[in-house]
């Protein structure tokens, strides 16, 4: 089939030459034996090491969900890691907290391009407790609590102004307490796979899959 676009040629544009960017990887691979059994152990300490590294929100995460048969992406930031899972707070009238109120996959990936790295899970949704929520809600800044009650996220807004009129109306109702709204709080992604995967020199990098069975984890190499 011809290659044909009616857009330009993104390849040879001047400074943004996009066929020959490239970046040889060359950190230290994923050595099996170094690993943890449990996936969202070795999770914790690879986010660890991004901290470690100071990198730019380390916890941020894009997350997928498929709503009507059409998939899309946002990132959003992990705020908690149970057991069985990884917490992350939104609204609950917004798109992607439709997308997830109806049980569907989602999947989760964590970049962190400074160590040449990559987590991506797959699994399903599920709420965190009331508690959970409200315990999460009372850590944020005062103006981060207004700003979840003045944001009906996801619907159309007329202005910028409108926003901020919202926000200065709440910042009078409420006073030193900023209860939850009750159309926000969090959601555990709950992991059925979890891969890592290392860059590697000659684009040869390293990728480790765990499946969960049960109570247990398998983990199997895949192929670059």
């Amino acid at each position: 089939m011809d290659d044909v676009s009616d857009g330009p040629d993104l390849r040879h544009s001047g400074s943004m030459d996009l066929a020959r960017m490239r970046l040889d990887y060359t950190e230290h691979g994923i050595d099996e034996a170094e690993l943890h059994e449990d996936p969202l152990e070795q999770w914790r300490r690879w986010v660890r090491d991004a901290v470690d590294a100071e990198l730019t929100e380390p916890n941020a995460m894009v997350v997928a969900t498929v709503d009507d048969g059409v998939p899309r992406t946002r990132t959003v930031l992990a705020k908690g890691v149970a057991p069985d899972g990884i917490d992350f707070y939104t609204n609950y009238t917004s798109q992607k907290g439709k997308a997830l109120g109806k049980r569907g996959p989602v999947s989760a990936t964590f970049v962190w391009l400074a160590l040449q790295r990559q987590i991506t899970m797959v699994g399903t949704a599920h709420r965190v407790s009331d508690a959970e929520s409200d315990a999460y809600f009372e850590l944020r800044p005062r103006e981060a609590q207004l700003g979840a009650w003045a944001s009906e996220q996801s619907h159309e807004i007329e202005s910028r102004e409108v926003l901020n009129v919202r926000f200065a109306e709440f910042d009078q109702r409420f006073g030193d307490r900023v209860p939850r709204p009750p159309h926000w709080g969090g959601y555990r992604i709950i992991p059925d796979e979890m891969e890592f995967w290392q860059g590697r020199p000659n684009r040869l990098h390293d990728r480790i899959r765990y499946l969960h069975h049960g109570d247990t984890w398998s983990r199997t190499r895949l192929s670059p």
